[in-house]
């Protein structure tokens, strides 16, 4: 069976489904989400994505991105994507939302109401080597400075998601995320 996405409006108010791949084919807004992990140091999990992925493949990126299926809630379709694909189950929250557009090589398109979580996890992770080709740990300053030098090694919603996270966390001085 296919893989089906959730097309939403502006307002990510359900507009109906449509095939994974029709969508993107299509360019259409459908709901998605990232998660972004951290560790008790404050370091973010990194991802990079397997070379085998429909596009960027061997990119950079944050823990774990993908869309929930129909009926499925935002956040429990979060933590099922992060353990299929890394291992773990560990608490999350929402922090925001944002849409963006981008285009790849193959034509295909990703315009997606993205919603944003975040989380820590301090123990074993154990990727699923088809989804995952490598995984690290990297303080914020890291990956901002391998951002601006090494650009095309990270995925295009990484580029725009990471400040926003960078933003939020600076934000609140006190910043805890929900402890699994």
């Amino acid at each position: 069976m296919e893989e089906e996405v959730i097309l939403v409006d502006e307002q990510d108010q359900p507009l109906g489904t449509m095939e994974k791949i029709r969508a993107h084919e299509k360019g259409l807004l459908h709901r998605a989400f990232s998660v972004f992990i951290f560790n008790e140091k404050g370091e973010m999990l990194l991802q990079q994505r397997s070379i085998n992925k429909y596009h960027s493949a061997g990119l950079w990126t944050n823990a774990c991105c993908s869309h929930p299926k129909p009926g499925e809630d935002v956040q429990r379709a979060a933590q099922r994507r992060l353990h299929e694909e890394l291992g773990f189950v560990t608490s999350i929250e929402e922090i925001f939302d944002f849409i963006y557009k981008s285009s790849f090589e193959n034509g295909l398109t990703e315009y997606e109401f993205d919603h944003v979580f975040i989380g820590i996890y301090d123990d074993m992770i154990e990727p699923d080597k088809k989804e995952v080709n490598d995984f690290c740990f990297k303080s914020l300053d890291e990956i901002k400075s391998s951002l601006q030098s090494n650009p095309d090694q990270y995925t295009s919603w990484f580029h725009i998601a990471f400040p926003m996270v960078e933003q939020w966390i600076s934000e609140r001085s006190e910043w805890e995320p929900v402890k699994s």
